[in-house]
């Protein structure tokens, strides 16, 4: 069965430096060998997906990528360079490589442009964003002009966790908790919120969303999000769809990165549909093998099971 890999990430050489914060999240070996592995975008990676029968990557700048860049001209200018480098990675190997953009949202008028060129002329199949960008999220009023240019690109951004502006309290004195253990799926279940609560959802009623790592736990909460609505100060808000849980099920697709466990794909399944679960394997943070392994294992029927590994992604980014 054809399998492609939503979650997949690499970096240059040049960007590498903007990772540097994740080195005190991870382990330090593991962390060396996941730079490593980050800069290798043709050789172990090809050989990597064919021993685990991955034939599609749809490649993405790690987090936080662009967005760390403090000057608003370089990200820009760096922003293009590395979208230039990965089309010309997904033009030498058609069959293997698809490509998410990297978006320089310090300039949300030259991030809609860059998406524009990065689809229409590179080719491209959406973009990835790494949670907030100087403290602004996707809901900040000025980045309305991207989601404008993605519903009428008709492609995904897909929203990926990074640290956070600062560290929540609760979590303070435990380092432990932050990054991808915890605070890092919070805080982006958070940024899918915004969305729905913030209006975006409903000035761009056909915008799609990407999560990873199974919907970051808001499958698991639908119900509680519809009863607690009704029951809430709406502070003055409306929802055009009525219920939170409609914009999850319309708008919100998820992918199986980082989670080969079997409950929560069928919440998944059954919180969203099949049509909206999605295949990847948040390379090189998690073994391709495994991810492949739990895909061809879980207890699913064919049906849903070809949906996950391509059908739905071929869809989604006309692939």
């Amino acid at each position: 069965m054809r399998t492609i890999g939503l979650e997949e990430h690499f970096v240059t050489p040049e960007l590498a430096d903007y990772g540097a914060s994740s080195a005190s999240i991870i382990q330090p070996e593991k962390w060396r060998e996941a730079s490593r592995r980050l800069l290798d975008l043709t050789g172990e990676r090809l050989a990597e997906m064919d021993a685990a029968g991955l034939d599609v990557q749809v490649l993405s700048l790690n987090s936080p990528g662009i967005q760390a860049e403090a000057d608003n001209a370089t990200a820009v200018a760096r922003a293009a360079a590395v979208n230039d480098l990965l089309a010309g990675v997904v033009a030498d190997h058609p069959d293997r490589f698809a490509g998410f953009a990297a978006l320089p949202l310090q300039d949300p008028q030259a991030a809609a442009r860059e998406l524009e060129r990065s689809v229409s002329e590179l080719g491209l199949r959406g973009a990835l964003v790494n949670a907030h960008t100087r403290g602004r999220y996707l809901d900040h009023p000025e980045l309305r002009v991207v989601w404008e240019r993605a519903e009428a690109l008709g492609v995904p951004l897909y929203l990926h966790p990074a640290n956070g502006v600062g560290t929540p309290h609760v979590i303070q004195g435990h380092p432990e908790l932050v990054g991808p253990m915890w605070s890092w799926g919070s805080e982006t279940a958070t940024h899918f919120l915004r969305l729905v609560f913030g209006g975006v959802l409903d000035d761009f009623p056909e915008a799609k969303v990407l999560l990873g790592h199974m919907g970051e736990g808001l499958p698991y909460v639908l119900w509680r999000l519809d009863s607690r609505w009704a029951y809430h100060n709406h502070h003055g808000i409306e929802l055009a769809r009525g219920n939170p849980s409609e914009y999850l099920r319309h708008n919100l697709y998820v992918t199986t990165s980082g989670v080969c466990s079997t409950p929560p794909l069928l919440c998944a399944l059954l919180a969203l549909g099949s049509d909206h679960v999605l295949f990847g394997t948040d390379h090189p943070f998690e073994e391709m093998a495994e991810a492949t392994a739990f895909l061809e294992s879980a207890p699913i029927d064919e049906e849903d099971r070809a949906k996950i590994a391509h059908l739905n992604a071929e869809r989604l980014l006309g692939l």
